[in-house]
C-alpha cells in the first residue's frame, strides 16, 4: 500500500515536471549583452512568442540612456487580410491614455487653473449626476488621478463603430457615476474617474478634450502620430484587434477619451517616456521638473490585487521599487482585442513600449519585460511574476492529468468481473461522483461562454490546457461512477436473490 502511494506521488511529480519543462521558456539573453546581440535576440524571440500565444501583431520601442534605441513591428495588422503591421500604424493604447491625461491635468495645475486637492465640484456642474448631492461633491482632483475616489470601474465592454451614433461624454457619465467606496478610503481602479477629468478639462479650458491635449501636450512632445480622436483617414491603418478566442475586432471608438481613447504608435510613446524621464534641465519642457516629479511620486501604497506586481500608484502611473534603489514607472492597457504596456526607469533612462493587437498578450508582455530587464541588469520586475503564475498553472494541469491517469486506471479495473463486487463506492458516493463532474462540466461551459475572464486573460494558453484537463477528468469520473454503481446494483441483486433462495 505504502509502495503504491510512493509510486503515485513519484509519477505525479514527474508528470508536473514534464508539463512545466515542455511549457517553460528560458531566459536566452545575458545582462549587459551587446546591442547587436539583444536586437538579434528580439528578432528571433518575439516571433516565436507571438506564435506560441497566438498574437497577430506587435509593435515595440526601446529607450536606452534617454534616447530612442530601437523600434520595430512584427506580424500582422490584419491577419485575415494579410496586412502587415508597420511602426506607423496607430494603436488604441487603452489605459496608457491615463498616463498622458495626467499631463493635461498637471498643465492646468501649473497654470493655476486647477488645484489637485480641490473638489471637482469647483470646476464642473455635478447637479445632473445621480450621486451629485452625496459623495461626488467631496471628490478631489487628486483622488480621481490616484483611483481613490471610490467610483466604480465603469463600462469597459461597450464600443462603437466610427461614425455611428453614440452617447455624449456627459450622457455616459450620468449613467456611470456611481460609488462603491467612500472617497479617499481605498484604491479602486476607475475609468469613470478619469473620464470625469476629461469633462473637467473641457469645462476649465472651454475647448474639446482632443483639441486641448493635442495643442498643449501631444504636439509639443513631438507625438505627431497620436490623437484622442479617430479620424476617418486613420481607420484603414488602425490594427484589427483580436479577442481571447481569436475573433477579429475592427477599429472602434468610445464616447469617453481620457481613460482609454488615445491612438498612438510605439515611437510616439517612446517620446513621451523620454520626456517623462526628464534627464537634465531643458528650456523646452512641456511640464516643469517639479510637475513631472509630482506625477511620479507614490500616492497610494495599498493598491489591492495590483500589489502582486507593483508597490504603489502615483498620478497615472504604477510605481515599483527596485532593489538597487531605483524606481520603475509603468502602466498597461487592455480593451476589446488590444493589450499594451509601458515601463521605464527615469534614473537610468531605460524604457520599453509593447503594443499588441490581441487580448492574449499578458504572458507575452511579461516574457519581453523579463528579457529586457535581464539585458539592462534590473531586478526581476513585478510583471514577470505572471510567468511564475503561468508555471504554477501548468503544474496544476499536470496534477489534473495525474488524477486522470489514476482515475482511468481504476475505471479500467472496474470493467473486470473480479472488481465488480468491490464496494469502494457506496450509493451516496456514486451519486456525488456523478453530480460533482456534471457541475464541473457546467462550470467549464459557463467559463467558455464568458466574454471576459480574468484568469483566461492572465494565462490564455495554460487556462485552456487546464479547462481541457478538467473536462477530461470530469468525463472519466462520471464513467467510473456509473460503472461502479452498476456493479453495486448487480451485486445487491445477486445478494438479494441468494438470501431469498436460502429463506425458501
Amino acid at each position: 500500500m505504502k509502495r503504491n502511494r510512493l509510486y503515485k506521488a513519484f509519477l505525479t511529480i514527474l508528470i508536473c515536471l514534464v508539463m512545466i519543462g515542455i511549457n517553460y521558456i528560458p531566459v536566452d539573453i545575458s545582462s549587459h549583452a551587446s546591442d547587436e546581440v539583444f536586437l538579434r535576440h528580439l528578432d528571433e524571440f518575439v516571433p516565436r512568442l507571438m506564435n506560441r500565444y497566438d498574437i497577430p501583431g506587435c509593435s515595440l520601442a526601446i529607450v536606452k540612456d534617454g534616447d530612442l534605441f530601437f523600434y520595430r513591428s512584427y506580424g500582422y495588422s490584419d491577419r485575415e487580410k494579410g496586412i502587415m503591421l508597420t511602426s506607423r500604424d496607430p494603436f488604441r493604447v487603452q489605459s496608457i491614455s491615463k498616463s498622458v491625461t495626467v499631463w493635461g491635468v498637471m498643465k492646468l495645475v501649473e497654470n493655476g487653473r486647477v488645484d489637485l486637492d480641490s473638489a471637482i465640484s469647483c470646476y464642473i456642474d455635478i447637479s445632473g449626476f445621480k450621486d451629485g448631492g452625496n459623495y461626488l461633491k467631496s471628490v478631489t482632483v487628486r483622488q480621481l488621478l490616484t483611483h481613490t475616489s471610490g467610483l466604480q470601474l465603469g463600462d469597459v465592454f461597450t464600443v462603437y463603430s466610427p461614425g455611428s451614433r453614440m452617447p455624449s461624454l456627459q450622457e455616459k457619465l450620468r449613467d456611470e457615476v456611481s460609488f462603491i467606496n467612500k472617497p479617499g478610503s481605498s484604491f479602486s481602479y476607475s475609468n469613470t474617474g478619469y473620464n470625469l477629468l476629461e469633462l473637467l478639462i473641457e469645462e476649465v479650458t472651454g475647448r474639446s478634450f482632443t483639441e486641448y491635449m493635442e495643442s498643449e501636450i501631444l504636439i509639443p512632445l513631438g507625438m505627431t502620430n497620436s490623437t484622442f480622436d479617430l479620424k476617418e483617414s486613420m481607420i484603414p491603418y488602425v490594427p484589427t484587434g483580436y479577442t481571447l478566442k481569436g475573433k477579429p475586432v475592427p477599429a472602434y471608438v468610445y464616447p469617453e477619451k481620457a481613460s482609454g481613447g488615445l491612438l498612438s504608435t510605439s515611437r510616439d510613446l517612446a517620446r513621451f517616456m523620454i520626456e517623462s524621464m526628464n534627464l537634465g534641465s531643458r528650456d523646452d519642457l512641456v511640464l516643469s521638473e517639479d510637475s513631472i516629479a509630482a506625477i511620479h511620486y507614490p500616492q497610494v501604497s495599498d493598491i489591492g490585487i495590483y500589489s502582486l506586481v507593483f508597490d504603489s500608484y502615483a498620478l497615472g502611473h504604477y510605481v515599483e521599487e527596485l532593489s538597487n534603489g531605483k524606481i520603475a514607472l509603468s502602466h498597461g492597457g487592455q480593451g476589446t482585442g488590444i493589450m499594451t504596456h509601458m515601463h521605464f526607469v527615469p534614473e537610468s533612462g531605460d524604457g520599453i513600449i509593447i503594443l499588441t493587437n490581441s487580448q492574449r498578450s499578458w504572458p507575452f508582455i511579461s516574457h519581453l519585460l523579463r528579457d529586457w530587464a535581464v539585458w539592462r541588469d534590473f531586478d526581476p520586475i513585478g510583471m514577470t511574476r505572471i510567468i511564475w503564475g503561468e508555471q504554477l498553472m501548468i503544474a496544476l494541469v499536470g496534477l489534473v492529468w495525474a488524477a486522470i491517469l489514476f482515475q482511468g486506471e481504476k475505471t479500467i479495473g472496474i470493467f473486470k468481473l473480479t472488481t465488480l463486487a468491490r464496494r469502494d463506492l457506496n450509493g451516496m458516493k456514486c451519486l456525488f461522483f456523478i453530480l460533482f463532474p456534471v457541475v464541473l462540466i457546467i462550470f467549464l461551459f459557463w467559463c467558455y461562454k464568458q466574454r471576459y475572464l480574468f484568469i483566461t486573460t492572465l494565462f490564455p494558453t495554460a487556462a485552456v490546457q487546464l479547462g481541457i484537463a478538467l473536462f477530461t477528468f470530469a468525463i472519466i469520473t462520471i464513467m467510473r461512477a456509473i460503472i461502479t454503481c452498476r456493479g453495486i446494483i448487480k451485486k445487491s441483486k445477486e445478494e438479494w436473490f441468494d438470501e431469498a433462495g436460502k429463506e425458501i
